[in-house]
């Protein structure tokens, strides 16, 4: 599913903070009555007139309630003749009875038929909106992302989705037709009794409406302040879980439990205050209606005194108004929870009417790669105006050669693959593929033609073979276990008892961390792009693995474009050129040998690393030869022992 269905779908909402319920539904309107599905609009309809057969049901209850209770009462019709059967039965007290009954059962049946009908509209609604939302969150660009907390967004997305759910369900389906419903039984007060009644019933009404308004409006601001202390609290479990190891590593446990539960008492008091206040909007509307339903069964029960009503309409207008209730207590009900929904997916449409930072110009066009040349021209960028971070590099990788980008950390190493993959845009300058220009070609085909194995590999929570499919959707198993192969982790797949299908947990915390890169690695051989980007691909392994791999990546990219982000100098001894970067600027450029020549900043960055290799194999060693000694020692025990016996 994407987010271009319908045009008016394609177009993000705009933000709704403090938005009136019809600015929402005006919003929300094309997703209930979506343009492109007849099935959908007749099940609005069908709805709706189940939805009036009902509420011309609700009407006649009390009619008969009250004519059997007359009858009953002998205050009915004079008795007629046995022979005319039609007067008989309207008049006898049993038929009315069942009458009663039967509508009421009429009146259920047609309220649920139409709670059903309408179901399927409700949730496409929620499905489509949630969907749109979902990809408007992968178009937005990386910094927004970096901005924001991950549980914070799948927080927002969650409670936005009751929000629309609760506002399709209860506002179109419900807050009209009850609306249609109060007026029609002021017009049958009027009818069936007089003015007085009317009045005691509109002000009855306006009261219960004016409370219930001033009420819920105190009460949004508590339930704001709930729905952040609930995202905070969701935000730090999440962000706790998803650093486990990091927690175990420094024994923070106890401190962590510490700041989740400081989050959860803010919400415990705001959570309080909301059902508080609640208590108070209830008893506030408990009373107000039993004022109004007071005065009219006192009126009424004056009108029998007088003669002028009967039994019959005492008990009408009792239940007149305890119907007039149902739908007059629904309405304060569906104001609460809209006016709570619309705080709920506030945060949902203001994420919505974000423009992404990086979008296909209007007619971009697929990137058309012929030989895969990479082209840097003069470029700058920024992610805080006031700190450059490159400032007017230049390079070409040429088609089927490696380049390698080295430097000291925070030189930009890892900025210029973000900007190759067009994560950000350049704040000047421009980046080239084949002479096109990566902001003119569309998104997906500028990232289609790179593979990309990233220094830090995060994994989904799903099967090894799902992972590395990644690459390439429409690859067979024997494609993927190929890929596995060259990446040297089918034996290790293998020895799993569940081998391709075993899951590697969130993030692929059951994975080593050399695990995780073989799969970054497997999937992007799987998905055999014209160019690669390799930043610090091999960081996570041993030095025995790494060669291994380093080999099967030099097989990989052989007559392909490729540019490699290093830190290990080590494994770009043998690109075509080596660009070293210092301060966001291109400080030298040549071979391994070119700029172990130059004796400058390549230089003495290779001179620093071999001389901590070496004293890795130095310590290694000597550990080597402690563990020897003492095996040693305990060889020579027995024979000294044995000639002393």
């Amino acid at each position: 599913m994407t987010a271009s269905d319908t045009p008016d779908q394609n177009r993000p909402a705009r933000a709704v903070a403090n938005a009136s319920l019809t600015a929402t539904l005006v919003q929300l309107w094309p997703y209930i009555w979506p343009g492109e599905r007849a099935d959908l609009k007749m099940r609005v309809v069908w709805s709706m007139v189940l939805l009036v057969i009902a509420k011309a049901l609700t009407m006649i209850v009390p009619f008969t309630f009250k004519w059997a209770i007359d009858a009953l009462n002998g205050q009915g019709s004079a008795p007629v003749a046995p022979s005319n059967w039609m007067m008989w039965l309207l008049a006898s007290p049993i038929i009315l009875t069942v009458s009663y009954g039967a509508t009421r059962v009429l009146m259920a049946v047609f309220t649920q038929w139409r709670d059903g009908i309408f179901a399927k509209v409700a949730m496409h609604a929620v499905r489509k909106l949630a969907c749109l939302t979902f990809v408007h969150m992968h178009e937005l660009s990386l910094r927004f992302h970096l901005q924001r907390k991950t549980g914070g967004l799948t927080r927002v997305l969650e409670r936005g989705r009751t929000g629309i759910e609760t506002i399709v369900r209860l506002a179109v389906q419900q807050l009209a037709p009850t609306v249609v419903e109060l007026t029609m039984m002021m017009g049958v007060l009027l009818y069936q009794f007089d003015w007085r009644y009317v009045l005691i019933t509109v002000g009855t009404v306006l009261a219960y409406m004016w409370f219930t308004y001033v009420a819920t409006e105190w009460r949004i601001d508590i339930r704001r302040r709930m729905n952040e202390s609930d995202t905070e609290a969701n935000t730090k479990a999440i962000d706790s879980l998803l650093n486990y190891e990091t927690v175990k590593y420094f024994g923070a446990e106890t401190r962590e439990a510490q700041r989740y539960d400081a989050s959860m008492e803010r919400y415990e008091r705001a959570s309080t205050k909301t059902y508080t206040s609640l208590a108070w909007l209830n008893t506030g509307q408990a009373v107000i209606f039993s004022f109004g339903i007071t005065a009219t069964m006192v009126l009424c029960a004056i009108g029998i005194r007088n003669g002028t009503q009967s039994v019959g309409d005492f008990v009408m207008i009792n239940a007149m108004m305890i119907q007039l209730y149902q739908p007059l207590n629904f309405m304060g009900f569906v104001y609460r929870e809209i006016k709570q929904a619309i705080i709920d997916i506030e945060m949902m449409f203001g994420v919505l009417s974000r423009n992404p930072e990086v979008k296909d110009r209007p007619g971009a066009k697929p990137l058309q790669v012929t030989s895969g040349t990479v082209r840097f021209e003069d470029v700058h960028f920024h992610y805080d105006p006031d700190r450059e971070i490159l400032k007017g590099i230049t390079f070409e990788v040429p088609a089927g050669k490696t380049v390698a980008i080295v430097g000291p950390s925070g030189a930009g190493k890892s900025t210029i693959s973000r900007l190759l993959f067009r994560l950000y845009d350049l704040s000047s300058g421009r980046i080239t593929i084949d002479g096109q220009d990566i902001r003119d070609v569309q998104q997906t085909s500028l990232r289609a033609a790179i593979g990309m194995v990233p220094q830090d590999t995060v994994l989904f929570n799903d099967t090894i073979r799902y992972n590395i499919r990644y690459g390439r959707w429409d690859a067979s198993d024997t494609d993927v276990e190929a890929a596995a192969q060259m990446a040297q982790i089918d034996g290790f797949i293998r020895m799993s008892p569940q081998g391709y299908e075993t899951e590697v947990g969130e993030r692929g915390l059951k994975l080593s961390g050399g695990e995780k890169q073989r799969v970054a690695i497997a999937r992007t051989i799987l998905k055999g792009p014209p160019i690669l980007v390799l930043d610090e691909a091999t960081s996570a392994l041993d030095s025995h693995t790494e060669r291994e791999i380093q080999d099967e990546l030099e097989k990989v990219s052989r007559n392909r474009t490729s540019l490699v982000i290093a830190h290990r100098l080590s494994t770009i001894v043998s690109a075509d050129e080596i660009i070293v970067l210092e301060r966001g600027r291109i400080a030298e450029r040549g071979t391994h040998m070119q700029l172990l020549a130059m004796d400058g900043l390549y230089a003495s960055m290779w001179n620093r690393q071999r001389e901590a290799d070496e004293a890795r194999e130095k310590l290694a060693q000597f550990g080597d030869d402690e563990l020897a000694g003492k095996d040693g020692q305990a060889g020579d025990v027995s024979p000294a022992r044995d000639a002393a016996e």
